[in-house]
């Protein structure tokens, strides 16, 4: 009896201190990695009931730090709820820029988003985090693939929901390279007086 209890007290042991000595104690090998593990899905519908408005580029300048710019666009449900946007954010004077995606809540947030230009090679984004109406993917985007949106005629989007079913829609990329270069939309200033 002593020793089964001397076993299992061994095994608890090694799994609380071990944990911090010892990584193939603490946790499986796919558990460590940073990469999330591909997720079989059950099928793949595409979203058609999307419609897309303009692209749009919008700045923030606030005091003397500098400019922020958000080239944008969004896809709405025929109900006029939010499906998608899309954010390109790049900050004057910084060497990358950040791809933001807003879909709603209720996807499979351990996959994630998946897109592609022209049905090219796919790059993934992230899940970042969840507010209310919507989930939040974001990552620095490589400057090739900004590159290929210029060029491109659509931005495929793939994402999972929570029942494994991928959900796809293409964004449309026709204006995207004018409005990017072109002068903002909308400039919002916070002047600070000292």
């Amino acid at each position: 009896m002593s020793t089964i209890r001397d076993h299992l007290c061994a095994l608890l042991i090694a799994a609380v201190v071990g944990a911090a000595t010892c990584p193939a104690i603490a946790a499986p090998k796919a558990a460590r990695t940073d990469k999330p593990a591909e997720v079989a899905t059950r099928g793949q519908r595409e979203a058609k009931d999307i419609s897309y408005g303009d692209w749009q580029k919008l700045c923030f300048k606030a005091g003397g730090a500098p400019t922020l710019c958000r080239t944008t666009i969004t896809g709405t449900f025929p109900t006029g709820q939010m499906a998608v946007r899309i954010d390109l954010i790049e900050r004057e004077g910084a060497p990358t820029a950040r791809l933001q995606l807003f879909v709603p809540v209720g996807m499979y947030l351990q996959q994630p988003a998946k897109l592609s230009v022209d049905r090219g090679s796919a790059f993934s984004v992230p899940y970042s985090w969840c507010l209310t109406n919507a989930c939040i993917a974001a990552d620095v985007v490589p400057p090739g693939i900004i590159k290929e949106m210029e060029s491109g005629k659509t931005l495929a989007l793939e994402v999972v929901d929570a029942n494994l079913l991928a959900l796809t829609t293409s964004v449309p990329l026709a204006q995207f390279a004018s409005v990017r270069k072109g002068a903002p939309t909308k400039m919002l200033e916070q002047y600070v007086d000292e």
